[in-house]
């Protein structure tokens, strides 16, 4: 349910690096999940307000990952980095709610936030390989879409108007034979 995932904004906040940082996530909790999208987004609190008025600030590209069964799993991954919008500033003490989409192959979408206060990132515990890694049974593809791809099949050939006439009396002839 947008935003998130029906939880209420909360006044608990965690400390996040005002240059953005790490997010960690595990996609199986639910059967169906073998492969699911992502969406990463930001919603920035106006001075003195509980919630941010959308979620419309994407700072990761979309993409895909591949989980080892449709079953549950206990696989997750970590962005080490996730960066906040670009041309917007930042300042230490700022609330932003970082909302994270994932679409199952199914179509179904789950939506989860972390409201947090962005901080100094000497304030913020430091990411390492115990708690940002990646599971070896999960796959990432990006995703792309261009407009000057080709198969490389040979296009598809259009009937002559003479051709057409050509069918179609034969088409009559057999008619009014078996008639």
């Amino acid at each position: 349910m947008y935003p998130c995932g029906g939880m209420p904004m909360s006044t608990n906040r965690s400390l996040w690096p005002v240059s953005g940082g790490a997010l960690a996530l595990q996609p199986g909790w639910f059967t169906g999940h073998k492969t699911a999208m992502f969406y990463i987004n930001i919603g920035i609190n106006e001075p003195g307000t509980v919630a941010p008025p959308n979620m419309s600030h994407p700072v990761a590209g979309p993409f895909q990952i591949t989980g080892p069964s449709n079953q549950e799993y206990p696989g997750s991954f970590c962005l080490p980095q996730v960066p906040l919008v670009p041309d917007v500033t930042f300042n230490i003490g700022d609330n932003i709610t970082i909302q994270v989409i994932e679409v199952a192959q199914h179509g179904a979408a789950i939506y989860n936030c972390a409201d947090v206060t962005l901080a100094d990132p000497a304030d913020v515990p430091e990411v390492n390989a115990s708690n940002c890694f990646n599971s070896s049974d999960l796959s990432f593809q990006l995703i792309y879409a261009t407009g000057n791809l080709s198969s490389g099949a040979l296009p598809i050939a259009t009937p002559s108007s003479s051709m057409s006439l050509t069918l179609s009396l034969l088409i009559a002839i057999f008619a009014f034979v078996l008639w």
